[in-house]
């Protein structure tokens, strides 16, 4: 029988101080954000005419970078929500311009959108990746908190995810990775497009975003999770079979914690099974003195002993989840929220820092606006989870 996760099982121990700990937390943190980061981010990261910036550094921002899609969607997302975390800026011309501006320049001819343009929409990569589409996704789902149901851009996901089964799904389960390299699989792109199609399942009737989480959630249980113990790999050839590479023995403890994250929110017993099982293994073999590591390989030994930022929020947000159910876990919420304020305490206030070295150190460099997409998503999830658990 595997481990239960040490956090979530019952006893006697008291949650009563790891609580106060991750109130505190979220009040600092979400201060940060509404008052810091937000506010540096749209003033510095976001130009009308030219989109958002990939990285600020202490002088503002760097402006020879090629833009990426998924930042220019990610930033949507994080400005979408914005105001629900305190922040009193205007969030519409960010949110229906950033839109508009990457619907006019990223869009191929057969309706996928490219990877790469630079920052005055000159295409410099043609190449369509599933990871970008399913953020173009969770993009145009968030713009409805800001721009309402008629004035958000729902025909375009409509239309996406109806271009997403002609071109990129496969005979069997799941889909290719992206047009024209359709291998390996790849399971990091089947977690966005699950968080998106949860995201419009929300906010959505029509049968196919339940359909997708349905589809997505299975292959996960089926193919994605290793049967014998219980974690989640990341590369698979044709047939969903594990590579035999390097790639294919990666285990990514932030993706174990994102992973569980959304089951959790899928539902289903056998998804919260597996999910407490991944939040277990992320929890006994992925983090080091609170810190959760970069990637381990499938015998759960450290392969790459750095830890960047992104994967203590998802930390954060898979045991926030989960604490609602089973308090002990806000013990872990409450240490991984600690680590994450040391990244985000950084001159000028509203950067952050991404990289921490197998020394502990952090690594100097502009701050990638890729980043503020997981640290509005955490913000948003403890939130939710302390309300959730008022009542108690």
């Amino acid at each position: 029988m595997p481990a239960r996760h040490p956090l979530a099982t019952e006893g006697s121990e008291s949650v009563a101080a790891p609580l106060a700990q991750v109130r505190e937390l979220q009040r600092r943190f979400t201060q940060w954000l509404a008052t810091q980061a937000l506010p540096r981010w749209a003033l510095q990261g976001w130009e009308a005419e030219r989109g958002f910036q990939e990285r600020l550094a202490a002088g503002g921002p760097v402006h020879a970078d090629p833009r990426r899609a998924r930042v220019q969607v990610r930033q949507v997302y994080a400005f979408a929500y914005a105001s629900e975390l305190g922040w009193r800026g205007d969030p519409e011309p960010l949110v229906r311009g950033g839109l508009a501006l990457f619907l006019q320049r990223y869009r191929r001819r057969d309706r996928l959108f490219r990877t790469l343009c630079s920052a005055d929409g000159t295409p410099l990569d043609e190449r369509a990746f599933l990871y970008d589409q399913a953020f173009v996704l969770l993009a145009l789902a968030a713009s409805r908190r800001v721009l309402g149901a008629q004035g958000a851009f729902s025909a375009e996901a409509q239309a996406l995810l109806a271009t997403l089964q002609r071109l990129l799904k496969r005979g069997g389960p799941g889909f290719y990775s992206g047009l024209p390299e359709r291998l390996p699989l790849l399971a990091n792109p089947h977690m966005h497009l699950l968080e998106a199609a949860l995201a419009w399942r929300e906010i959505d009737a029509a049968p196919a975003w339940q359909q997708l989480v349905s589809e997505i959630s299975e292959l996960a249980l089926r193919h994605l999770i290793d049967g014998g113990s219980g974690a989640l790999l990341e590369s698979f050839d044709e047939d969903w079979r594990r590579r035999g590479d390097a790639a294919g023995r990666t285990i990514e403890p932030g993706h174990l914690f994102e992973w569980a994250w959304l089951l959790l929110r899928a539902g289903g017993p056998a998804q919260q099974q597996a999910a407490v099982r991944l939040i277990e293994i992320g929890e006994q073999h992925g983090v080091r003195s609170g810190v959760a590591l970069n990637a381990l390989l499938d015998d759960f030994t450290v392969q790459d002993a750095q830890a960047r930022l992104w994967p203590q929020t998802e930390r954060l947000k898979a045991n926030a989840r989960l604490a609602i159910t089973r308090p002990q876990c806000w013990q872990a919420v409450a240490q991984a929220g600690a680590t994450l304020m040391r990244y985000l305490d950084v001159q000028p206030a509203g950067l952050w820092r991404d990289r921490l070295t197998a020394e502990g150190t952090f690594v100097a460099e502009p701050a990638p606006a890729s980043t503020l997409y997981h640290l509005v998503a955490a913000a948003l999830e403890l939130q939710g989870a302390l309300a959730a658990a008022a009542p108690r």
